[in-house]
């Protein structure tokens, strides 16, 4: 079974869900100039797997350049990207709707609509100014998606709002 036909209100449905972490003490990795985080996650009825994933760019004058992301994994091992939180270290084009931002902090979600195109179901995403870090980030993706088990920290407000 593949992940086709799977509708909105199914892809929210799994990012909504509760969810708690198994390896809450996961080590660093470091891969090619960045270091990760892979945690595995299991529904609070034991019935969905995911894995969340932390990323952060380790090059000098990278720190924007960070992402955090939860999959669901079925049985057979296929994943799904439900939502990834990204820092604002590139610009972003939704293809379907031909709308561009630059350089800003953004949230991608599988859509129905992304997934019916051949596109990856994830290529949609909202600008958001609810984090500006990578542990600004994870703490929303925990938030928004019902994870426990995993101690995060919001980003502080910003001082001074831009004009």
């Amino acid at each position: 079974m593949t992940f086709d036909g799977i509708t909105d209100a199914e892809l929210d449905d799994l990012r909504r869900m509760p969810k708690q972490v198994e390896n809450p003490r996961a080590r660093a990795q470091r891969i090619e100039g960045r270091e990760q985080f892979n945690y595995t996650l299991v529904s609070e009825d034991g019935e969905h797997r995911f894995q969340l994933y932390t990323r952060q760019n380790t090059r000098p004058g990278m720190a924007d350049s960070f992402s955090c992301g939860l999959n669901v994994v079925k049985a057979n091992g296929e994943t799904l990207t439900l939502c990834r939180y990204n820092g604002p270290s590139h610009p972003h084009r939704n293809h379907l709707e031909g709308d561009t931002f630059e350089f800003e902090c953004h949230i991608h979600s599988a859509t129905e609509r992304y997934l019916q195109a051949g596109r990856d179901p994830e290529t949609f995403a909202v600008t958001t100014d609810r984090f500006r870090t990578l542990q600004g980030a994870l703490h929303c993706l925990v938030t928004d998606c019902a994870v426990s088990g995993l101690e995060t920290t919001p980003d502080e407000p910003t001082l001074f709002a831009d004009p």
